[in-house]
């Protein structure tokens, strides 16, 4: 747990973190290592709403049944922690009610619900879920990235997904081919999140024809859908600065209320490597700044992301090189409706700094003005500062907004895959991760994620019954 950020922000060339700043002018990072975002996030497991279930086509008891699954081998019942109780307290103090206890479930109110770090301390992920597996039955490969898919074309036909093409750690090229079968069973499911899915579809050629061309990429299918409706939580929040040591901890902890407002926190990492400004420091003779400013470690970081969001952006190749990023534009805030949201969590993210819960974690003489100042100054992004953006809370949501690291969409349903997941207008070739996803499920989307890929495993295998 107490590597969070260090794993998170290590852009080494073998770091299983691949870090990208967005059309936005956003840092963000994605994983690149057996199990996904699973090995570098948070670690805050809560299911879905019901909404999503339906948005995405599948049956809630499969759904739940999937979850348990999930649940039963990686996810944990966090221990309590000082300042997420803290937290938890102020919430309830503020009316983001009812107190909903420990609970998976997606519920309106404050709840403590699962996290994928053991009572220990240390990270369980999607891949320790292969421990399911028949060993006899399935082959994984480590250090291999994927370059593009093949397809076989005849005249009249659709194409169809017949391989891959990988790379080894040396360089080392090599294919695995889709066995020919009379019944069609093989088929390649791709699952390389809400970045990589789509960029990879491109590579394969399929996408918008003409910028794929531009790209001298052969088009195998125009299909101008692929990178399109791109999105990612906004977040936005306040530091808060303490005066004694408390424990680090990562959320555990989420209030939701009635108005599409998710609120969590996490305490006691330097976060000085998540600022895309270098950590600038705010300039005053405040004591309790300057005790901020010599104690990196001793602050909390109070934070409110929205439902949605409404605001979508896009995905487009900047070259054909898999290992490097695409260029990605969210358009946070481009909707009305998210900034309003984002204003009114802000309210309320005031109000439980103010709270009597966080009275003792704060140093008496800083302001909430002071909070306000300081995270302008410090946020975690390369966006210019408008001199309002400490006087009003429309302006503070743009210059200070940063990602949750929820990304989603580029592979919608209806729109580039089928309600079966597979891709339209091509056949042996599904698409089955967050990129499929018209907005983030739940507070966090990684249960849900991972309850997709078992309740889509189930039905392919009972598909293959028939």
């Amino acid at each position: 747990m107490e590597n969070f950020i260090s794993t998170l922000t290590d852009d080494s060339p073998n770091s299983i973190s691949q870090s990208f700043i967005s059309e936005d002018r956003v840092p963000g990072n994605r994983a690149r290592v057996l199990g996904g975002g699973t090995v570098i996030n948070g670690g805050f497991y809560s299911r879905a709403e019901t909404l999503f279930l339906k948005e995405a086509g599948i049956d809630e008891a499969l759904a739940n049944e999937s979850y348990e699954w999930v649940e039963k081998k990686i996810v944990y019942k966090p221990r309590a922690f000082q300042w997420q109780t803290a937290v938890r307290n102020g919430l309830l103090e503020v009316g983001v009610l009812p107190d909903n206890g420990f609970t998976f479930a997606h519920l309106n109110g404050t709840k403590t619900s699962g996290t994928l770090f053991d009572k220990n301390g240390n990270r369980h992920t999607a891949a320790d879920l292969l421990e399911y597996a028949n060993p006899t039955m399935i082959k994984v490969y480590l250090h291999a990235v994927v370059h593009k898919i093949t397809f076989t074309t005849k005249d009249g036909q659709r194409p169809k997904a017949d391989g891959v093409i990988f790379y080894d750690a040396n360089g080392g090229r090599h294919i695995a081919y889709s066995k020919h079968e009379s019944n069609n069973r093989s088929e390649i499911i791709l699952s390389a999140g809400a970045i990589g899915s789509p960029q990879l579809l491109m590579l394969s050629g399929i996408g918008p024809a003409a910028r794929l061309r531009s790209l001298g990429i052969k088009v195998v299918l125009d299909q101008p859908m692929v990178g399109r409706e791109m999105a990612d939580k906004p977040s936005n929040g306040l530091l808060i600065p303490y005066p004694t040591h408390i424990p680090l901890s990562l959320i555990t902890v989420v209030g939701i209320n009635k108005i599409s407002n998710y609120f969590e926190s996490f305490n006691g990492f330097d976060l000085s490597d998540l600022s895309g400004s270098g950590g600038a420091q705010p300039q005053s003779s405040n004591p309790s700044q300057e005790a901020m400013a010599n104690s990196t470690t001793n602050q909390a970081f109070l934070v409110q992301t929205i439902f949605g969001p409404i605001s979508k952006g896009y995905l487009e190749l900047q070259n054909t090189n898999v290992s490097d990023n695409p260029k990605l534009r969210f358009n946070y805030f481009q909707a009305a409706v998210d900034l309003r949201r984002c204003v009114s969590g802000m309210q309320t993210i005031i109000n439980v700094v103010n709270s009597d819960s966080l009275s003792r974690f704060r140093f008496r003489n800083m302001t909430t003005q002071d909070l306000i100042n300081m995270t302008v100054n410090r946020a975690a992004n390369l966006r210019p500062r408008n001199p309002n953006a400490t006087t009003s809370l429309e302006q503070y949501c743009i210059d200070t907004v940063m990602t949750f690291w929820h990304y989603h969409g580029g592979c919608q349903i209806r729109k580039v895959v089928d309600r079966d997941y597979k891709v339209l207008g091509l056949d042996q070739l599904r698409v089955i991760d967050a990129s499929t996803f018209s907005f983030s499920p739940g507070t966090n989307p990684q249960a849900t994620i991972m309850m997709l890929g078992r309740s889509m495993g189930r039905r392919i295998l009972q598909s293959r019954r028939r």
